[in-house]
């Protein structure tokens, strides 16, 4: 992974679930589990529905939320704060992994499908809070997720991105698709590697990964 593969790159683009904590450390399971409560309530399904719903609807429209809205209608703002009401004392700060990220050249920014809110709570519980110039939410978007491309335009426009001088790392394969054909440099964070054209490095380490560009 040579260090020059990123050498005109001065403005880094951070996915937050399972890319800034390990997976291992499973916190996106409790927002699940609310998420299915969530349907349950909202549609008057049963557990089994609701969880057949929510993996169809983040398959088929790019998040729950999404297909939440799309097919029926809702309001977002109450799922957001319901889903992300979970414990973060899994979560614990990472010196090494914030020292890293400071050190990257440029601007550094979270992009989540979750909400402002949630990614502020989460990096605070990793010791990021301060690292990043920008944190921007689904909202951001208009609630148009990820993969979609019209998230990526709103976002990177709201943020006077030039996505030929970028990076993006994520680990959710399908979402960086649409980086890589605007032009970022693509990185999957991720357990196993992801044999795409659209993916043009892997780490299952991204502190590690880090330090090998400072």
């Amino acid at each position: 992974m040579p260090k020059q593969d990123f050498s005109h790159v001065d403005a880094w683009v951070f996915d937050l679930d399972n890319t800034l904590y390990s997976p291992h450390l499973r916190l996106f399971d409790q927002i699940e589990v609310r998420m299915t409560q969530f349907v349950m309530d909202e549609l008057g399904v049963d557990h089994a529905e609701a969880d057949r719903l929510r993996v169809t609807y983040w398959r088929e429209h790019g998040t729950t939320l999404a297909g939440l809205m799309n097919v029926h209608g809702l309001d977002p703002e109450q799922y957001m704060i319901d889903v992300h009401d979970i414990d973060m004392s899994v979560l614990s700060p990472d010196p090494e992994l914030r020292a890293r990220i400071t050190a990257l050249p440029g601007r550094k920014i979270i992009f989540t499908n979750g909400s402002a809110p949630y990614a502020e709570r989460v990096a605070e519980a990793r010791g990021l809070a301060g690292v990043f110039d920008a944190v921007y939410g689904v909202e951001h978007a208009g609630y148009i997720p990820k993969p979609g491309r019209d998230a990526f335009e709103a976002v990177f426009a709201a943020d006077g991105l030039v996505p030929g001088a970028a990076a993006m790392f994520e680990d959710d394969p399908r979402n960086l698709a649409q980086p890589h054909e605007m032009g970022l440099a693509t990185v999957l964070v991720a357990p196993e590697p992801h044999d795409a054209p659209h993916i043009h490095h892997h780490t299952d380490d991204l502190s590690g990964f880090l330090s090998r560009l400072i």
